[in-house]
């Protein structure tokens, strides 16, 4: 079968090359209702399919990012991912999404990876630990942004939460309801994991601005897996925390888990705070008090962000913080 071109479209539509080209990239706001139609019915007509690489040779672009996520499991990622593939869409991009376990051979392979792809930038939570590839990077002026985490000495647009904040109005929501002994649970402390670190300090500041001494026995950072057996441990205290703050929704989940193990009474034997709205807050029973992050508007400048740095409208890096939000409801 004879390969359909671009100049048997036009020829068939009765239309310069460049008018089909120009109709191909979306570029046709001032090209008339009929012209455009007989476009549309000649590419229908003769089954014609762009030549995606041959485009992308041509214009020295995929119109394709990449996108490599911490842990897509987390409801924040997911959110975030959306958000980035609704911008994307609208400009005519594409995305391609990686998942690197926080695993930094893993991130390394992804960014190699979609680099060898000639995407045309990369969106990344980093693991923080491939600071020279970072560096490689920013050199050669590759269009990339970090999501949800700062990496010290490494100057790139950065998206992410007012952190130490998000664990203050959640500590001071204890406070205003009574509580005093208030614990928190968290995933292992790690170097690279911003929010982490982050909500710790914003807990501990908000326990001393609100003059309640910090107890280490009401802090856990463990693995997923142990955080049962952690709370399990803590609540068996001779004084137990009677709220909890769950740093972010895995930990939730496991600690939900636990309380439905136990027969625990979430509210009336233990007050409970989730960092990130997770979907099921508003019709759990009894209603989740969360602190939400604005997932979707962070994406959404994350793209933006790097979009502009595909197009060459490049400015100096800056961290730009979001506001968390109180979600009010019944388990505090």
């Amino acid at each position: 079968m004879k390969t359909i071109t671009m100049a048997d479209v036009a020829k068939q539509a009765g239309v310069s090359k460049s008018t089909v080209s120009q109709f191909l990239n979306g570029r046709y706001d001032y090209m008339g209702e009929k012209t455009k139609k007989r476009i549309e019915l000649a590419i229908k007509e003769l089954g014609y399919s762009p030549n995606i690489i041959a485009r992308s040779l041509k214009q020295k672009s995929t119109m394709t990012i990449g996108v490599i996520v911490a842990n897509i499991l987390h409801v924040f990622s997911t959110q975030v991912i959306r958000a980035i593939e609704d911008f994307c869409n609208e400009s005519n991009f594409h995305i391609i999404v990686c998942n690197a376990d926080d695993n930094p051979a893993k991130e390394k392979r992804y960014i190699d990876m979609l680099r060898a792809k000639q995407v045309d930038g990369i969106i990344a939570f980093p693991t923080g630990e491939n600071v020279e590839l970072y560096n490689q990077l920013t050199d050669s002026n590759y269009p990339i942004v970090f999501m949800d985490r700062i990496v010290p000495g490494i100057s790139i647009d950065t998206v992410l939460l007012d952190n130490k904040r998000a664990a203050k109005i959640a500590v001071d929501r204890f406070v205003e309801k009574g509580y005093q002994r208030i614990g928190l649970l968290t995933p292992p402390l790690s170097e690279g994991v911003t929010p982490r670190k982050e909500r710790i300090q914003g807990y501990k500041n908000a326990l001393q601005s609100q003059h309640i001494p910090f107890n280490p026995d009401y802090l856990s950072s463990t693995d997923i897996s142990e955080v049962q057996a952690s709370l399990d441990a803590m609540l068996r205290l001779p004084n137990p925390p009677n709220a909890l703050l769950a740093l972010n929704d895995r930990t939730l989940f496991e600690v939900l888990k636990y309380a439905k193990k136990q027969q625990l009474n979430i509210s009336e034997d233990l007050a409970l705070i989730g960092i990130d709205d997770v979907s099921f807050a508003s019709f759990y029973s009894p209603a989740l008090t969360t602190v939400a992050q604005p997932a979707f508007e962070m994406g959404r400048k994350a793209a933006t962000l790097l979009l502009n740095r595909i197009k060459n409208k490049y400015t100096d890096p800056e961290i730009y913080r979001f506001e968390p939000q109180l979600m009010s409801r019944e388990s505090c």
